[in-house]
């Protein structure tokens, strides 16, 4: 699509003021896996294969991470409404689900025995997302010294939890637990989030698990509103083959998902449980710019033609572009 006149000129005053705007640390952007004082974090769902023994060989691997619960509840009993699923579908479906919690039962274990942290992660899907809180808790159980994780794939509602279920989420997770959950996304949501920050005050202050399966984040990390990553997942079944893998975890197969967090083991270990939000911040004009390339809510035209005259000169394009949603006094949606 092209953009007129006006947005050109736009970005290049906003570029202006980035350029001349203070800089904050800088993430640890490339090859962070590389530096052996960083700590290796290994994420599994329940189709990876493990050898355990091997595994642990690697003494840089400091903790383990276990997909745990997955959208809505399974039934057990496969009655009622299924949504256009069978019967024998829906029972297939509980043996799965009830295979799966044993084997999350059973790493935890052998993980917490090896010394390592432990973190389980919740699917995010369409759906209630007060029962898929629920669900989560039931599920993983987690402890007061274990990372809980809502991951959240997309921003797509239809394929993936909406981000304003996913305020309330976490909310729910923060009020069960007295901890906010860790937020693990990919580059361009985590982007989306950061620009739109203020319509999603809780997600854009969550601590960031970043999945980007790239050599290095230097200049794309969204660092207008996180400093740094919590944990980097920079390998996958994606980038990682027989051939050639950034970083190869003794006792796995290719398809599994490795992590590298900023820091050694006994700094990781300080911070693991997390449960606070991080500083909230005000946009600043790289933030701004984003908004303006995501093709907001409302076209850019139709809001300056929508926007009294301004006095001096702020932008429409800023200022009214996207409208605020009504958040209560916890900075999530009432539920």
């Amino acid at each position: 699509m092209k953009r007129s006149g006006g947005n050109f000129l736009l970005r290049i005053l906003l570029l202006a003021l980035a350029a001349g705007a203070p800089q904050r640390a800088a993430a640890d952007d490339t090859l962070p896996w590389t530096s052996t004082s960083n700590s290796i974090v290994v994420d599994a769902y329940e189709l990876n294969t493990i050898d355990w023994e091997t595994l642990l060989s690697d003494k840089r691997v400091a903790a383990f991470i276990s997909k745990a619960s997955d959208g809505l509840p399974e039934s057990f009993s496969c009655t009622g409404d299924h949504a256009g699923d069978t019967v024998a579908h829906c029972k297939t479906m509980w043996r799965k689900y009830a295979v799966s919690r044993e084997l999350f039962q059973t790493r935890r274990l052998v993980a917490r025995a090896a010394g390592l942290l432990w973190g389980a992660y919740h699917l995010a899907r369409p759906g209630n997302p007060i029962e898929q809180a629920n669900h989560f808790l039931d599920y993983a159980d987690p402890k007061p010294d274990e990372m809980m994780i809502l991951d959240l794939e997309g921003i797509d509602p239809q394929k993936f939890m909406s981000l304003e279920d996913a305020q309330i989420f976490v909310g729910h997770i923060k009020a069960r637990t007295g901890r906010y959950p860790v937020l693990y996304t990919n580059h361009d949501t985590a982007r989306y989030i950061a620009a739109y920050r203020n319509d999603y005050p809780v997600l854009a202050r969550l601590p960031l698990w970043y999945a980007r399966y790239k050599p290095e984040i230097k200049g794309v990390f969204p660092m207008g509103n996180w400093d740094n990553y919590l944990l980097w997942q920079f390998s996958s079944g994606f980038n990682c083959s027989k051939r050639r893998c950034p970083y190869r975890v003794p006792g796995t197969l290719t398809d599994i998902d490795v992590n590298v967090a900023p820091m050694g083991k006994a700094d990781l270990a300080k911070v693991w449980a997390q449960g606070k939000l991080l500083p909230a911040r005000e946009p600043d004009p790289p933030l701004i710019l984003a908004k303006i390339e995501f093709n907001p809510r409302e076209e850019p035209e139709a809001a300056v033609a929508a926007a009294p005259p301004p006095a001096v000169a702020p932008d429409p394009l800023v200022t009214s572009s996207v409208p605020k949603p009504e958040v209560n006094a916890l900075n999530y949606q009432d539920f």
